[in-house]
């Protein structure tokens, strides 16, 4: 499973105001911490933390790179912030660019950029799609997938191999009103989405959205996440640092035959992703 840690975020207050203050020791603490705890990437979101949000990207970027060499999620809805990133960025070790839909209103070719932008990153660039469009994003299963079809074939036209795609169908809060239908949607769409190509590609959610305004997030985070890992989901953005989550994660993996059962194999999940 690709875990990537969520809490390098402009939307967390204290990162919020370790941008505001400059301090460093923060943005590392939270780096290394997540790390240990076995995140594949490290989220990297500015939020509305700053003014200057390409400027303060970069200051993210090579705060965190001074002292971790964790591979970096540039996240941020606009390709300039992506872009500024990716100028102080080391790319060797692997870099995501969260995220594009297939289109927008206002740029029929955005998915077009980020796939430049990916490969001028180099060959261990990838990117999140999300299944929306210029439409919006979608309520019904079709539609979902469908979108993430059209991801795939320009993906497969334009060369850009398939295993450096992350679909995303973007998961909704189940309390906002005639929206809890929509994890059941969400769990259909992955069944069809992971036979769209060959090699598959992966597919990823942003796991607290689901969560967002209930009493019981972490309970219905944890629950969610085993339930769409067994539909496909090979990754997701999320609290490393809930240690039960992890477990879960662990224990899913473990029950699916992807890891091996052994008396100690939580202890063993989290040692075989720091290494």
């Amino acid at each position: 499973m690709i875990l990537i840690g969520e809490r390098i975020n402009g939307m967390f207050t204290d990162v919020k105001e370790a941008i505001a203050a400059k301090n460093k020791q923060t943005i590392q603490e939270l780096a290394k911490k997540q790390t240990e705890a076995g995140a594949t990437y490290l989220d990297v979101n500015v939020g509305t933390a700053a003014a200057d949000q390409e400027g303060t990207m970069q200051w993210l970027v090579e705060t965190i790179q001074e002292t971790c060499s964790t591979p970096l999620c540039l996240d941020s809805q606009k390709s300039s912030v992506i872009a500024a990133g990716l100028k102080v960025i080391n790319a060797e070790a692997g870099v995501i660019l969260n995220s594009t839909p297939l289109n927008k209103k206002t740029d029929e070719e955005i998915l077009d950029k980020y796939i430049e932008m990916a490969n001028q990153a180099g060959p261990k660039a990838s990117i999140i799609t999300l299944t929306m469009d210029k439409n919006g994003v979608p309520q019904d299963i079709d539609t979902r997938v469908a979108i993430a079809a059209e991801i795939v074939q320009k993906a497969m036209e334009k060369g850009f191999d398939t295993q450096r795609l992350f679909i995303d169908p973007i998961v909704l809060p189940v309390k906002v009103p005639n929206a809890q239908v929509q994890a059941g949607n969400i769990l259909a769409a992955m069944d069809q989405i992971r036979y769209l190509a060959d090699p598959t590609p992966h597919m990823t959610v942003g796991l607290s959205n689901v969560s967002q305004g209930a009493t019981e997030r972490s309970l219905i985070n944890r629950v969610f996440l085993a339930m769409a890992m067994s539909h496909g989901l090979d990754s997701a953005i999320v609290d490393v640092l809930d240690e039960k989550l992890v477990n879960v994660v662990a224990t899913a993996e473990m029950l699916m035959n992807k890891q091996i059962y052994s008396d100690s194999f939580l202890k063993a999940y989290v040692a075989a992703n720091k290494a």
